[in-house]
């Protein structure tokens, strides 16, 4: 049986959607145990459904988005974020889920569960999909976890996007790419050049050089490394031209009358497909790679179905 430490209380909805999703995944893998962390009065309220495999954990306090990290982690000690990290540590939990404050989070992360040994800075990595190539996927890492990065942390970040790639995605010898604007080598900021070298000595990679944003989505590299200022706006730019493209292709079927929605009907399953491609909350959550536990982040806005897929 697998337990999963999941913060009801982290998120812009929650505890209603967080509990659904949890629902959700208690149906499809009754086999697992899902432990919701909150308020136990906010989390009863919108229980919908009762199942054997679910569990509520009453916590008194929660890490807000107005937190600072650090100190939240340190002094709200029944915070659901903190109780659920440390039910992780103490094995009372296999993993944990949040979709709360990032940088909580990564505190609780790295002070609670711990780090796996020589690694010096977890990142955020997201697993997104390749278009036009069914099945395919690629890994984006930093998103978020560290805005500031220093060279050492990058080329950990390729090793354990290889790793995951290689033993979890099933690549083999999976590709690494350096994201830059451009793809020359000695293109980019200091960051990228110091570190270009050492991708390039580094044996325990398929490094492929410089790859661009533009290219990512296309599969240039199965593991693409970048800092988490960089990788946080480059997600939510994919996220948000998903978004906009749905959008305008909504809008012009229904500007173009009968004719439009009937075209529309013709090609409903290619839409579909279309669809579930972009759509990012498929995709759920960002594991922050390189603690001792799988710990996971999920959107703060997510819905329902992003917290079930994470």
């Amino acid at each position: 049986m697998v337990k999963i430490a999941i913060d009801a209380m982290g998120g812009d909805n929650a505890p209603k959607e967080i509990v659904a999703g949890a629902i959700q995944a208690a149906k499809e893998y009754p086999e697992n145990e899902f432990q919701l962390y909150g308020d136990e009065e906010s989390i009863q309220a919108v229980m919908t459904e009762t199942l054997p495999n679910i569990r509520i954990i009453h916590c008194s306090e929660k890490v807000t988005s107005e937190d600072e990290p650090v100190k939240a982690v340190r002094r709200k000690k029944d915070a659901s974020m903190v109780v659920a990290a440390q039910a992780v540590k103490d094995g009372e939990a296999d993993a944990l889920f949040s979709a709360g404050n990032t940088g909580g989070l990564l505190a609780s992360g790295l002070l609670i569960v711990g780090r796996i040994k020589g690694i010096d800075r977890p990142g955020l990595m997201p697993v997104l999909p390749v278009v036009g190539k069914e099945n395919r996927q690629f890994i984006l890492m930093d998103v978020g976890a560290n805005a500031q990065c220093k060279v050492q942390n990058l080329e950990q970040f390729a090793v354990l996007g290889s790793y995951y790639a290689k033993y979890v995605l099933n690549i083999e010898n999976p590709t690494v790419g350096l994201l830059n604007n451009g793809t020359e080598e000695g293109k980019g900021n200091d960051l990228v050049k110091s570190v270009y070298p050492l991708l390039q000595e580094n044996s325990s990679i398929n490094f492929v050089g410089n790859v661009e944003a533009r290219e990512i989505l296309n599969g240039i590299a199965d593991v693409v490394v970048t800092d988490g200022f960089t990788g946080n706006a480059v997600l939510k730019t994919i996220e948000g031209t998903a978004l906009t493209m749905m959008s305008l292709l909504k809008e012009n079927i229904l500007s173009q009358g009968i004719k439009g929605k009937l075209g529309a009907l013709l090609l409903k399953d290619t839409f579909r497909s279309l669809k579930n491609t972009l759509d990012y909350s498929q995709f759920g959550g960002a594991v922050l790679f390189g603690l001792k536990a799988p710990v996971v982040k999920a959107h703060g806005s997510s819905s329902a179905s992003s917290v079930y897929f994470a």
